[in-house]
């Protein structure tokens, strides 16, 4: 009994229901979505073998990479959200697995880059490349108009969130 409900948890909704059988099932789909992603996080951590912040600094630094930016450890700091010691261990851990180098700044000593190898883009491409994929082919089959309320949805969803977020 405990798992059924460990696993059902993603359809309940915690509000009053949507007015009209169309929303109730657009309500469903968002919360069936919200699961299928903390699956893919979770697959994705598994599959690279990284906790979740290490994860998301890889993704960040390969990202910069490939805006050719260079982030630095203070950059990361912001990023992340979190403290100068956790960047400090979460740089230590990719540079002794061999995804991060540290790459001295060009006019000031005392400072670095922190740089993604081969290794790191390879692992981000393969962690993150067939869920982006499965979602591309998805959004490839709708037809414009489909494809546009789809994200003006979502988009409204988003911002309502986000407004949530800022008063709390």
């Amino acid at each position: 009994m405990p798992q059924s409900i460990v696993r059902h948890e993603h359809i309940h909704l915690y509000a009053a229901q949507p007015k009209t059988e169309a929303g109730r099932d657009l309500s469903s789909a968002i919360l069936e979505l919200r699961h299928a992603e903390q699956v893919q996080a979770d697959r994705s951590q598994r599959i690279s073998g990284l906790g979740g912040i290490d994860l998301s600094a890889l993704r960040y630094l390969v990202q910069a990479q490939r805006e050719e930016r260079e982030i630095s450890p203070k950059d990361l700091i912001v990023m992340l959200g979190t403290s100068s010691a956790t960047v400090t261990n979460v740089i230590e851990r990719l540079v002794g697995k061999g995804y991060v180098i540290r790459e001295q700044h060009p006019t000031d000593r005392r400072a670095h880059y922190l740089v993604p190898t081969d290794a790191a883009t390879d692992l981000v491409d393969e962690v993150y490349g067939a869920h982006h994929g499965a979602v591309v082919a998805v959004i490839d089959g709708l037809d414009e108009q489909q494809a546009r309320a789809a994200a003006e949805t979502i988009r409204r969803v988003a911002a309502a969130l986000d407004d949530l977020a800022k008063r709390s």
